[in-house]
This record gives C-alpha cells, sequence and structure tokens, in this order.
C-alpha cells in the first residue's frame, strides 16, 4: 500500500490524484508505525533488550525527521520533488520484501479479539471533520464550518459510545485503568501538539519568514532532528537507572524549554540553541515513549500499546500543526504568529510533563497492578 501510493504520487500530474494516492500512502505509513515497535517489542527476548531495541527504534526515527527534509531541499534544486516519492516507493517495495523473509517470532495465541472497524470508522470521521473545522475557523466560523464541528462532535459521541458498550473496542478498556498506561499516551499527545508540530511549521517559518532555502531550512531544522538521534544513543547508557515516567517528563520539560527559547529567536542563528535544546529533549523523549509504550501493557498487548502511543502522538500532531496554521494565520506578521506557535507548543509540553508527573505519583501511591513491567518503567 505505502510503496504503490508514493509511486502514484511520483508519476501522476493530477492534484486529486496525489492528494488520494497520499491519503493511501498516510494509511500505510499508520500500519509500519504502528506494528513496527510491536515487533520490536516481540522479538525482545528480555527487558534489557526492549529497551534497547526501543531505543535504536527512536534512533532510527530522529535520522529519518533529519535526512528526509534535507533529501527533498536537495531535490528541489533540481526541479526533482516527484523523485522524492519515487524514492519512496522504491524504499517501501525494499521494505516489504526485506520483511517477507524476515523470520519473524511465533505469534502468540489469538484472544478472540476482532477488529473494531465502526470504531475506526468513527474516530477517522472525528479526527477528519473535527481537523477541517479548526481549519475552517481560520476564515470565519461559516454554515459549513459550525457543520463540521458538530459532526466532529457527534462522531466523537458515538465513538465513546461503541468504545463502552460494543463487544469490539479499539484499544482495551482495562488498560485505561492503568496510570502508567494513561501517562505514556498523554506524554504521545504531548509530544505531537508540541515540538512536533512546532517543527511541522518551523520550515514555513524559515523559508517565508526568514527568507532561507528549503535546503538551507533543512540543514537548519537538522539541529533539532540530528540530535535527538544522537541523544537517544546517549540516553540508552543510563535509561536502565531511569524511571520510565521521569524520562517522559524530562523529555517534555526539555523540549518546552528549547521552544519558549525560540520565542525572541529573530535570526537562523538565534534559533540555534533553541533547536539543540529541543533536540536533545526529543530525543530523550522520543526513546521514552518506545519504552513506556510497551513497558505499560502486557506483553501479548504491545502492538496495542504502541497503536495507541503513536495515534496520540499524531492526533496530537494533527490538531497542533492545525493550530499552528490558525495562530500564523490570525497574525499581523509571519514573525509574531511564529512567536505565537512557540509559546502555545511550549506551554503546551510543559503542561503535558506535568500531567505525567501527577499520573504517576498518583499511580505509585495508588500501587496498581500492572502486569508484566520492568522494574523502573512504572
Amino acid at each position: 500500500m505505502f510503496a504503490t501510493a508514493n509511486l502514484v504520487c511520483g508519476l501522476t500530474d493530477s492534484v486529486t490524484a496525489f492528494v488520494l494516492a497520499r491519503l493511501v500512502a498516510g494509511a500505510g505509513a499508520t500500519g509500519m508505525i504502528a506494528t513496527g515497535l510491536g515487533l520490536v517489542a516481540a522479538a525482545s527476548e528480555h527487558d534489557t533488550h526492549r529497551r534497547t531495541t526501543a531505543t535504536w527504534w527512536s534512533v532510527a526515527m530522529g535520522a529519518g525527521i533529519a535526512l528526509g527534509p534535507i533529501g527533498t531541499g536537495l531535490l528541489d534544486r533540481i526541479d526533482g520533488w516527484h523523485l522524492f516519492y519515487l524514492g519512496l516507493a522504491l524504499g517501501g517495495a525494499l521494505l516489504g520484501l526485506a520483511a517477507a523473509r524476515l523470520r519473524l517470532p511465533a505469534a502468540p495465541r489469538r484472544s478472540g479479539r476482532r477488529l473494531d472497524l465502526l470504531g475506526f470508522a468513527l474516530l477517522t470521521g472525528a479526527l477528519a471533520t473535527g481537523v477541517t473545522a479548526i481549519v475552517g475557523f481560520r476564515t470565519g466560523a461559516g454554515p459549513g464550518t459550525i457543520a463540521l464541528l458538530v459532526a466532529a462532535l457527534l462522531l466523537t459521541v458515538a465513538l465513546v459510545v461503541s468504545q463502552r458498550r460494543g463487544r469490539s473496542t479499539l484499544i482495551d478498556p482495562a488498560l485505561f485503568r492503568h496510570r502508567g498506561f494513561l501517562a505514556a499516551t498523554l506524554a504521545g499527545f504531548g509530544t505531537g501538539f508540541g515540538v512536533i508540530a512546532a517543527m511541522s511549521y518551523a520550515c514555513s517559518h524559515l523559508v517565508l519568514g526568514l527568507g532561507m532555502s528549503t535546503l538551507a531550512a533543512a540543514c537548519l531544522l537538522a539541529a533539532w532532528s540530528g540530535t535527538s538521534a544522537v541523544a537517544a544513543l546517549v540516553v540508552a547508557r543510563v535509561a536502565a537507572n531511569l524511571p520510565g515516567p521521569a524520562q517522559l517528563a524530562g523529555g517534555l520539560t526539555g523540549t518546552a524549554a528549547g521552544l519558549l527559547l525560540l520565542i525572541p529567536a529573530t535570526s537562523p542563528l538565534g534559533m540555534l540553541p533553541g533547536l539543540l535544546l529541543a533536540g536533545a529533549a526529543s530525543g530523550v523523549l522520543n526513546a521514552g515513549l518506545a519504552r513506556q509504550a510497551v513497558a505499560t501493557v502486557p506483553a501479548e498487548r504491545a502492538a496495542m500499546g504502541s497503536g495507541a502511543n503513536n495515534t496520540a502522538r499524531y492526533l496530537g500532531a494533527a490538531l497542533g500543526v492545525t493550530l499552528a496554521a490558525t495562530l500564523v494565520g490570525h497574525a499581523p506578521t509571519l514573525g509574531i504568529g511564529w512567536q505565537r506557535v512557540t509559546l502555545v507548543t511550549g506551554v503546551a509540553a510543559a503542561l503535558s510533563a506535568l500531567g505525567v508527573l501527577l499520573l504517576s505519583r498518583a499511580h505509585s501511591r495508588a500501587a496498581d497492578p500492572q502486569p508484566a513491567l520492568a522494574k523502573g518503567d512504572r
């Protein structure tokens, strides 16, 4: 799915076909991200091995985020943007062939759970209409925007009802009784709404606001993404002695500080300290998210924990990026808009860190029984 959709993106001249193919590619990428960490956890023999492999998963993510924009910046100089999608198609095909040859661990016995297609449809509809409604508010709250907002609320209510009463659910409801899982999920959402949303808009600020080329902007942003990959490797050496919630809260606090440092920056050089700090903290945070996503659920639910955490992360990113565009659209200048974006996302990251600490403290006091958790992951 991922390879085929990107092949269409690289070959088509139709805007409609390109957008539809991107949607399909996104669905394929979602499947890879949600199951990838679950497979990593399933292939791990013990807790220490699981932490190490989760760290390398985070390093790979950071490296991809760093190299991808630089590659597109280079291709942009020769007007070869379509080559990027052809490269993704080739990479997806090679990954599929490699996966077919891998010897994966034996699958656990099926628990009898069915796919919650209704829940998936309701969640997708609620997200799509909600994000579209937020975008619509940029130009005023017209009848269409109000209708989309109402539809999003109704779909959300229907989703909650289906999850409470349906036989099949997207996530095992029992997981929501464990504060460790809630803390990890909140951290994922805060990561998306905070640093990911800000960095997703940062390239537009660098190009449109500061007049940089796409390649120069990508290289500057590598100070964030590249540092996150290196930091994830460094933190692996001390992760065994660092409680999981502390790693999440520390990473969120660091990204918040880095984002707030970007507020007064009015030049690429002035942005460098904030980008480096946010990058180092992102490495700590990403490694912690990968660790806690599988450590706060039973071993046989590793893929579910990974899927829930990544869903929370990209839900936060979708809402955060949409809000960022809205803030910039209503600002008198692009510079002021960027300052508002970094302020809001920085505060969101800080509040998420506080929420993780409160949930973790409540978890320690309540001493919730957590199945198959490694020492320090609570």
